[in-house]
């Protein structure tokens, strides 16, 4: 086996089993603090938002960090070690509290555990994606990488997707239960597959020079404009099929009458992901990365137009509501392997403009963004069903409550995509030509640098 099939096997590994622990803990958290532990919608949406701005410190700050190492497993594979093992055993204490835990102490309990989750995440998820810039040279080879980690990473999502709400309540005693064993496995099968991938991946021994400083580090972040434009859109679009994903679980059991649709939803949809973003390179031999961008973004507006249409009207259709989803992760898929490859070459924009690299800085933003993507729709939910009146005790909510939660499902995204298109398409300027001319520009310049030496 060549190294660089080895390296795209261990690579896609990696994202699938980071994304099983990312899609069990955005998808459910705020159904386990609510429905399962009682925790109030309002108290975690607030709970986690503050956790965000927490890590709106810590990422960059990790950033720096990796950038900084320099040991003999290399400059990310510590981190990715470190933060695996770290993140699995609070993942599984944060779905097993203690019955013995109750009011204060369980808020207090609930709070701890999110912001440690947060925190060990960040150790192995910002040189995880971190990566695919240090160890990919510009363009396809690039965009191969980006494709495979990211579709990877749709496989792994939809698995909890799918089985968590089907197996939970089988598993064990009550949901309780079943959450905590749930947990348990997603945290063997993350250690498990980070090590493949660990295993699997050579990093390439960096060119020894000046270790800047962090501020230096930091102006450099600043100053990379089109990287600042990658994060303000992942934030927003990011957001709005969050908060689609956080509810859901309400949404299949109380407006469409079965939970048990929410797996179908997911399936289909994680099917309907995992294509878009296997066709990509087909796509791009003859359209830009921006045009399909704004493509995938309409077509997921149009599932949820469709969405909204067939839960007004009261029509349950499987076939009708697989169909939805299709189109609607479709789109989804299309636009985050996308927006990774737009964040990469951010990387060589920024070195050509400033003279620093840093990948890791730069990509530490992308995993401060997903989270307060996630926790801005947490935030929107939390709050949102409290708003709406919705009674997690009651069978059946009023036609109010089921009206407000169509619009927070899918009329408040609808909103979040729309300004996504018109962002990016005024404000993203790395064409395909652009980025070559820069590629060129950095050989050039590299080549004259090792010819003062």
């Amino acid at each position: 086996m060549s190294g660089n099939v080895r390296q795209k096997i261990g690579y896609g590994i990696g994202a699938m089993g980071k994304d099983v622990v990312y899609a069990f803990v955005s998808g459910f958290i705020l159904y386990y603090y609510n429905t399962v532990l009682g925790i109030s919608g309002t108290f975690t949406g607030v709970m986690m938002m503050a956790a965000r701005v927490f890590d709106a410190f810590n990422d960059p700050l990790m950033g720096v960090v990796v950038e900084k190492t320099n040991t003999r497993m290399g400059k990310f594979r510590p981190w990715i070690l470190t933060g695996t093992v770290t993140n699995a055993l609070i993942l599984y204490g944060m779905f097993a509290m203690p019955r013995s835990v109750q009011g204060t102490a369980m808020l207090v309990y609930a709070s701890a555990a999110y912001v440690l989750w947060g925190v060990t995440y960040t150790l192995m998820d910002i040189p995880f994606w971190s990566m695919i810039p240090a160890i990919t040279k510009a363009g396809r080879e690039r965009e191969s990488l980006s494709v495979i980690g990211r579709t990877c990473a749709a496989v792994g999502y939809a698995v909890p997707t799918v089985l968590t709400m089907l197996l939970v309540v089988r598993i064990g005693s009550d949901e309780r239960e079943g959450f905590a064993l749930f947990a348990a496995a997603v945290a063997v099968v993350f250690i498990v597959t980070e090590l493949v991938c660990m295993f699997l991946i050579r990093e390439k021994q960096p060119v020894r020079t000046e270790t800047p400083s962090v501020r230096d580090m930091f102006s450099a972040l600043v100053h990379n404009d089109q990287a600042m434009v990658v994060v303000v859109g992942i934030i927003v679009f990011n957001a709005s099929l969050y908060l689609t994903t956080q509810l859901a679980v309400y949404f299949f059991k109380y407006d469409m009458g079965n939970s048990d649709l929410f797996s179908l939803f997911g399936t289909v949809g994680g099917i309907g992901q995992i294509l878009s973003m296997a066709s990509l390179p087909i796509l791009r031999k003859r359209w830009t990365g921006k045009a399909i961008l704004s493509g995938s973004l309409c077509v997921t507006i149009s599932g949820y137009v469709m969405l909204f249409a067939f839960s007004a009207l009261g029509i349950t259709a499987v076939p009708l509501l697989a169909a939805v989803a299709f189109i609607i992760y479709i789109g989804f898929g299309l636009a985050t392997v996308l927006t990774t490859i737009f964040l990469a070459d951010t990387v060589d924009y920024g070195e050509l403009k400033t003279g620093r690299r840093s990948e890791s800085v730069i990509f530490s933003m992308q995993t401060f963004v997903v989270k307060l993507a996630s926790a801005v729709s947490v935030l929107i939910a939390g709050v949102g069903i409290d708003v709406i009146g919705l009674d997690t005790s009651a069978e059946v909510q009023t036609a109010q409550t089921l009206m407000g939660l169509r619009v927070l499902m899918m009329a408040v995204p609808i909103a979040g995509l729309v300004f996504s298109i018109c962002y990016f398409r005024s404000r993203y300027k790395l064409t395909d030509e652009e980025n070559a001319r820069i590629a060129q520009a950095l050989k050039e310049r590299r080549s004259e640098t090792e010819a003062t030496k």
